[in-house]
């Protein structure tokens, strides 16, 4: 092999990585403190795949079996990697990619029938999957950890209610959810503070356990679940929410999003949007997780999400930045995994499995040691749509706590 040495020498310095051939020769590459991981290779041929995309071609040598990590090692693995990041997209081939992918960033349009597919490619491989690694409730966004010892799904909890305090919803008002998932926000909002919820998916599986649960929970007359483009709605709504959804459309699509809120919500109304943030001017989606885990997907910079929002003249009312709280909430994500693997390769397959772990595992290291936050950004058509200090928010969530007592969810 000679490729992938001159790659890793160039590439590697926070921390080492020894790499064992197909022969059987060892070399070790870096030596500053951080990650200490060793890998082997079994694959002849990868030396000369990585002449073009070496991360996307790295992790699918992962995924096939072809490069060999022990388990334990790989959070360590991808986190060594995210802590020499930049070298590597400094290599020729990598930086090759990285312009291709900034071209296409800046004209890929995510237009309704490519939204639907891309949901589907994601949301739709099964709820049972699913069900192995998030919390009861079904939670697919970042936990909130104030305390930092709870549970995930005290976590996702506080999560939901952290929201609704920002809301500031009263009775009877109607709340649009844009991107429900599997339903969960939607129902808290109708337990806790008794008001009407209308919310959209792309992902019919989704679609099929939201409803049920509405039903089930006795809630069907005030949370309506339905299969729509959030673009193709029309009415007017007193509060909207959007959780993990503004990751999915686009650097080209932000305009349109937030026009569409504002378009959707009332004069004297708020919204809350939570979503992944990219703490750097601009960035793309990286090669594997565009392939394999979120096609069309794109996080975007803060300061791109409020350029869209200026754009759009809604009062950005407040912004609140969760910086660990993801990657406590993605490690997890990966010890239920681990927990129920032979589960979800009795779903899926081998392959699948070693793609989903790498997709946790690099997830992880990018809260817990690259450029990725959380955000929450508090909108409204007036600027005192919302109380003029904050102390609003633990008023609320007090009041919250004892809704959710009287609803049997504490």
């Amino acid at each position: 092999m000679r490729i992938l040495p001159r790659l890793l020498r160039r590439v590697i310095h926070t921390g080492s990585l020894t790499l064992i051939g197909p022969d059987g020769a060892s070399e070790t590459f870096g030596g500053e403190p951080g990650p200490s991981v060793t890998i082997r290779i079994t694959d002849p041929a990868l030396d000369a795949k990585l002449l073009l995309n070496p991360e996307l071609r790295f992790a699918e040598a992962y995924m096939d079996g072809g490069l060999e990590v022990a388990p334990e090692d790989l959070r360590d693995l991808l986190r060594l990697f995210k802590l020499n990041k930049k070298r590597l997209n400094r290599a020729p081939s990598q930086a090759l990619v990285r312009r291709a992918a900034r071209m296409v960033k800046r004209i890929a349009r995510n237009t309704p029938l490519r939204a639907r597919r891309n949901a589907a490619a994601h949301y739709d491989i099964g709820n049972d999957l699913y069900r192995l690694f998030l919390d009861a409730d079904m939670q697919y966004s970042c936990a909130y950890f104030p305390e930092g010892d709870e549970t995930l799904e005290q976590a996702q909890l506080a999560k939901k209610r952290h929201i609704a305090a920002k809301l500031l919803l009263r009775p009877g008002q109607r709340v649009l959810d844009i991107g429900c998932g599997w339903g969960g926000m939607a129902l808290y909002l109708a337990r806790v503070a008794q008001v009407e919820v209308l919310g959209v998916t792309l992902a019919e599986e989704q679609l099929t356990v939201a409803r049920e649960r509405a039903a089930a929970a006795g809630l069907a007359d005030r949370v309506r679940f339905e299969l729509c483009d959030y673009r193709a709605l029309d009415g007017v709504f007193e509060r909207i929410v959007s959780v993990g959804m503004l990751e999915h459309v686009g650097a080209t699509g932000l305009a349109s999003y937030f026009d569409t809120v504002r378009d959707r919500l009332a004069p004297d109304g708020v919204a809350l949007i939570h979503s992944i943030m990219r703490a750097t001017a601009s960035g793309v989606t990286s090669p594997f997780t565009a392939k394999y885990i979120f096609p069309g997907g794109y996080i975007p910079a803060l300061s791109e999400t409020v350029a869209a929002v200026e754009q759009s003249r809604l009062w950005l009312l407040d912004c609140e930045i969760w910086r660990k709280h993801y990657a406590t909430t993605i490690a997890h994500w990966a010890k239920r995994f681990a927990a129920n693997r032979e589960a979800a390769a009795a779903l899926h397959d081998e392959r699948f499995c070693r793609m989903w772990e790498l997709y946790l595992a690099g997830a992880e290291s990018s809260f817990r040691d690259g450029r990725m936050a959380v955000m929450q950004l508090q909108l409204g058509h007036r600027r005192d749509a919302a109380p003029l200090a904050r102390d609003y928010i633990a008023a609320e969530t007090q009041r919250l706590r004892a809704r959710e007592a009287e609803a049997g969810l504490a």
